[in-house]
């Protein structure tokens, strides 16, 4: 059977609470108060369930898909103006095909729904209005019935002179589909004041049931107060505490009590609780997972939500204290006052009774707080991009950004791990790495500082340390004002989506792990990190040919980490290496694209002059590639990948590369002449990455200069394929110009057409429907075969609102047009 759950609402009457969060999400002793509706939903039978949001919908989602249960299935309207609780309905309306119960997300009750849709169905009623008995009946709507049940009339919060029953609505319907009709589509419509008042007056069949059983609206904060102590003495049926501790606490995992603290029942403790020597907890008293109660405080009657601290011979008496607050030493939080989300009480100051402070205040020390303070939003709402978490330096990413991050990331992680962190030699990362590492420990977690090193050099120790991650530190390389935060997973690898999303959510949340003294992380610094590179990178390659050919080059190190590595390697391989740029500059972390030309220009002039076998330079990363031939071209670095295919099938026939859906057809030429096979991937490094672990791969590049090799690590580096490149000439005994006039012809093209956000769903779904009979159904992008050697590639861009058209053709000419021709057609489809 079917259930709609009404969940749009902001609950504005429990602010503090719900400041920056939806009402059912907020926690009822062990779980959101949606998540009680949820299991009690199951607990009945309803295996279809339709939430009704509007007010911070993904917030609901997360906790709801955090909750998963494999024999429920849960779909979701999202409305883009509130639409009244029957106009919610009314909007999914198409999904409902036969009885069906309508329940508020954030309620708290344990009604047996079973027997309220038996009694429905017994007396073929339209619609049933679930009614509770209670005590103050004009804070709701009343419903007046006969003795059969039948309703005769409403009264919606009459005053006390008004009363004539206690019997009031519950916002629990069970419906016949057929009501749906009197509801007008995509108009804010009311159950009670509106289509009940219809009903009635149609004199259509329609029943109200006293329900038994437990309910209340956690409307306000005395209520959510009384709601967390009814479930904690069993006043609510059908819900888990966790595990017994004995004396009435229950635990949700494991705790740590001191011998000599003294708890008195009913206590809910959350996971990786803390409760010092000398605390005394009287119940009822909930303390949310990763709390602490230090030495000789006293918490009695109150809830304390996850990760908070309560300081030595601190007391907080019948008060709520939401998510991440600190209460320093000595202070005092009375009756009534709500502390709202990382609230920072100094030392010895009094909230007194009713005081309301919003998130993210900070309170003196010794102040005396009679009166509530309000506070302001937070702005940013995503982190992570293609290029990591980024963003303008002490703007968007601030110190205090910083470690909050650290502490998002450290807590996803195993407490006790290790993540390695390092950093390019600006000042900004030299900054913001601080940050990073200052949150790290306090999540439990120990940053391991390799100083500034490239980025592959980075990613390789974090899987040879068999650290639990890594994280780099950068600006922009063409934009000094960004920066750029890149997180690695144990084996070096990007993070995958999923592990994204999951730091967001806790960064969002502010949902930290917060480990006491004991757990904190240790900083240190890691030995010899270039030395274990370079040791193992010499075992990966034919020294000894490499060695014989006696290359010499000309290295542009572009001022950054790389210098103090790729000379090191080269010269052990005995090439004679012109180094440019090979001093540590922070002030060239970051040039104009201009700049950046120039000195490839200058690169290729020096090569040409001094007849050098190669020119190469990399990226301030040391991850991308650029090269000049031994004849002083500048070989692009689509035609670098083709080079390093057409050598690799040349010294591994029958191997495999790895190359990104919109590299030209140029890569399955090259592989037919060796037997070789050409594996496409996203247009996305970590896909190419993943790509690399398979064991058959030789080979993964994406045509703009990134290199991997997996056979040393499959992660890109670009210093290991400079060293690579080498290996290949000297073993097939040819120059790189003789390579790149025998690869075959190719002309790709590219275009981007700028198309807004909200446009672009629309936009794929109309291109799909547009060439669903010639595209390749396989691909996610909308790729077009043409002709046998003539394609078209239309994908969105994921980080900015734009799509990008890519086309190959059989000329440069034919390239051009097509690329114009798709282009232009996106366009008018947008129009």
């Amino acid at each position: 059977m079917k259930a709609v759950v009404m969940a749009g609402g902001a609950g504005s009457r429990l602010r503090p609470l719900t400041v920056g969060r939806p009402k059912p999400v907020v926690p009822i002793v062990n779980k959101p108060v949606i998540g009680h509706i949820r299991d009690l939903l199951v607990r009945h039978g309803f295996d279809h369930l339709i939430v009704t949001l509007h007010y911070l919908p993904e917030q609901v989602q997360s906790h709801l898909a955090d909750n998963g249960d494999q024999n429920i299935t849960i779909e979701y309207s999202i409305e883009d103006s509130p639409l009244g609780t029957a106009g919610s309905v009314k909007h999914v309306a198409r999904r409902l095909d036969d009885t069906f119960l309508v329940i508020s997300g954030d309620a708290l009750t344990d009604i047996d729904l079973s027997a309220v849709v038996r009694w429905h169905k017994e007396r073929k009623s339209k619609a049933t209005i679930v009614l509770s008995r209670v005590k103050e009946p004009p804070e709701y709507g009343v419903v007046v019935t006969d003795q059969d049940g039948r309703v005769q009339r409403f009264q919606e919060k009459p005053s006390w002179s008004e009363v004539v029953s206690d019997t009031v609505n519950t916002g629990i319907y069970v419906l016949e589909p057929s009501v749906l009709d009197m509801i007008p589509a995509d108009t804010p419509f009311d159950f009670s004041q509106d289509l009940f008042p219809r009903l009635l007056a149609a004199e259509e069949p329609m029943y109200g049931y006293v329900a038994d059983g437990y309910w209340t609206d956690v409307g306000t904060l005395r209520e959510y107060m009384q709601a967390n102590a009814d479930v904690l003495k069993g006043a609510v049926s059908g819900i888990n505490l966790g595990t017994p501790y004995g004396g009435d606490i229950w635990t949700d995992g494991d705790v740590e009590i001191a011998p000599d603290a003294q708890l008195y029942g009913p206590i809910f403790l959350g996971r990786g609780v803390k409760i010092k020597g000398g605390v005394i907890i009287q119940g009822p008293v909930v303390i949310r997972s990763y709390s602490v109660v230090d030495d000789r405080a006293y918490v009695g009657n109150s809830i304390i939500w996850r990760n908070c601290y309560i300081g030595e011979m601190a007391e907080v008496r019948g008060a709520v204290i939401c998510q991440g607050c600190d209460l320093k030493s000595k202070t005092a939080v009375y009756e009534g006052a709500v502390i709202g989300d990382r609230v920072h009480i100094g030392e010895n100051a009094v909230i007194h009774a009713g005081v309301k402070i919003w998130p993210s205040k900070s309170v003196d020390a010794g102040a005396n707080i009679r009166s509530s303070i309000i506070w302001g939003n937070q702005a940013r709402r995503t982190l992570f991009t293609r290029f990591g978490v980024s963003g303008l330096v002490n703007v968007d990413l601030t110190p205090e950004f910083a470690a909050k991050l650290g502490a998002a990331y450290g807590s996803v992680l195993p407490k006790g791990a290790t993540v390695t962190i390092n950093r390019d030699v600006s000042r900004s990362a030299r900054m913001l790495k601080r940050g990073i590492i200052s949150g790290l420990p306090s999540a439990g977690i120990s940053p391991l500082d390799t100083d500034a090193v490239p980025i592959p050099v980075a990613r390789y120790y974090t899987a040879k340390r068999h650290a639990a991650g890594g994280i780099h530190v950068r600006i922009s390389p063409y934009d000094s004002r960004v920066v750029d935060i890149r997180f690695f997973d144990g084996d070096g690898m990007n993070l995958s989506k999923s592990m994204e999303r999951t730091i967001e959510r806790v960064f969002f949340r502010e949902d930290y792990r917060r480990v006491y003294l004991d757990d904190i992380g240790s900083i240190d610094h890691a030995p010899g990190v270039a030395e274990q590179y370079l040791s193992d990178y010499m075992r990966a390659l034919n020294v000894a040919a490499i060695r014989n050919a006696e290359f010499q080059l000309v290295v542009d190190c572009a001022n950054a980490p790389s210098s103090t590595i790729l000379p090191r390697a080269l010269t052990d391989l005995h090439a004679s290496v012109v180094a440019l740029n090979a001093q540590l500059d922070e002030q060239r972390m970051s040039i104009l694209r201009e700049e950046f030309n120039n000195g490839r220009e200058q690169l290729r002039l020096i090569t040409q002059t001094l007849n050098a076998n190669l020119g190469v330079r990399l990226d301030v990363g040391g991850e991308r590639l650029f090269v000049v031939d031994d004849q002083g071209r500048q070989v692009t670095e689509m035609h670098m990948a083709a080079a390093f295919a057409w050598l690799a099938l040349r010294a591994h026939p029958g191997g495999v590369i790895a190359v990104p859906l919109n590299a030209p057809r140029v890569f399955e030429r090259i592989a037919a002449d060796s037997n070789g096979r050409i594996w496409r991937t996203r247009i996305d490094q970590a896909d190419l990455m993943q790509c690399a672990r398979d064991k058959d791969v030789l080979l993964a590049a994406d045509g703009l200069g990134n290199i991997i090799f997996p056979s040393f690590h499959p992660t890109i580096d670009g210093l290991f394929a400079v060293a690579k490149l080498l290996e290949y000439l000297a073993c097939e005994k040819v120059k790189l110009s003789e390579v790149v006039d025998r690869l075959p012809e190719f002309h790709r093209k590219d275009r981007r057409v700028n198309c807004p956000w909200e446009e672009r769903g629309t936009l794929m779904r109309r291109l799909n429907e547009k060439f669903y009979s010639v595209r390749d159904p396989d691909s996610e992008a909308i790729q077009i075969s043409v002709s046998e050697q003539e394609w078209v590639l239309i994908t969105p861009n994921p980080d900015e609102p734009y799509l990008m058209v890519y086309a190959e053709g059989i000329s440069e000419r034919q390239a051009d047009d097509m690329a114009d021709e798709y282009a232009a057609l996106v366009r008018s489809m947008l129009e």
